[in-house]
């Protein structure tokens, strides 16, 4: 399984060496970053302290949407504040939730948004879950750093242990199927239902294959029966 981390705008490069370090020490070796050439700093490497391989093969991206492009699944931490899902998933359900994936997805992503403004609503829109770090006190966030360093030691368990086998998926399934409730929506006259839309978005990442393919199979006949109404009115 590829899980690459993603940095969307990191602006300190000291964040990012602390990255890369948690990353090594946690067992993941993929890291991206989206506009910003912070990591290039020699900051970034001397905070990394044995994880310079690391910054040496990052990929680069203009655009977090181009940083998905190959990704199956994404998760995006975020502060609850911000968000426009209304579900958050703890990194401990995280671990839970790609423990399931990984049988039938082979590359999924963990994205960190900005340290000072996390990412944007739009950015939200991509990814198809949104996790938070419960904390005890009411302290805007934890340094980017920190936060990486959180969902490394808790999801480094998926990098110890092998995936079960699992009968192949069409790893597109959960996009074209979120592709199709808002066409369905749009025949429904019913696409300016801002919520049904979000929770749609949202509960469709917490799907499990079997899920999945069982809401195809019912989208699949639902747009059967529009059509032949539609016929018979014709």
């Amino acid at each position: 399984m590829h899980f690459p981390l993603i940095l969307v705008s990191p602006a300190r490069p000291e964040n990012i060496g602390a990255a890369a370090r948690a990353m090594k020490t946690m067992g993941f070796s993929e890291l991206r970053i989206v506009a910003s050439d912070a990591w290039q700093d020699p900051a970034a490497r001397r905070v990394a302290h044995g994880a310079g391989e690391i910054l040496d093969n990052v990929k680069t991206y203009a655009t977090l949407s181009e940083a998905l492009k190959d990704v199956d699944f994404s998760v995006a931490t975020t502060a609850r504040s911000r968000a426009k899902f209304r579900y958050y998933a703890t990194p401990a359900q995280v671990e839970n939730i790609l423990q399931e994936k990984r049988q039938w997805l082979s590359r999924i992503a963990l994205v960190f948004g900005r340290e000072d403004s996390g990412l944007t609503n739009e950015e939200l829109e991509l990814v198809d879950l949104l996790t938070g770090i419960p904390m005890a006190n009411a302290y805007p966030s934890l340094n980017l750093g920190q936060a990486v360093m959180v969902y490394c030691y808790q999801l480094s368990a998926l990098n110890q242990i092998a995936a079960e086998t699992a009968e192949v998926a069409n790893e597109h399934q959960l996009q074209a199927l979120r592709q199709r409730f808002h066409q369905l929506l749009v025949k429904l006259d019913v696409s300016d239902d801002v919520k049904m839309a979000d929770w749609i978005d949202q509960r469709i990442g917490l799907l499990e294959k079997r899920d999945s393919a069982m809401l195809h199979r019912l989208l699949h006949d639902v747009e059967k029966k529009l059509i032949d109404n539609c016929s018979d009115k014709s």
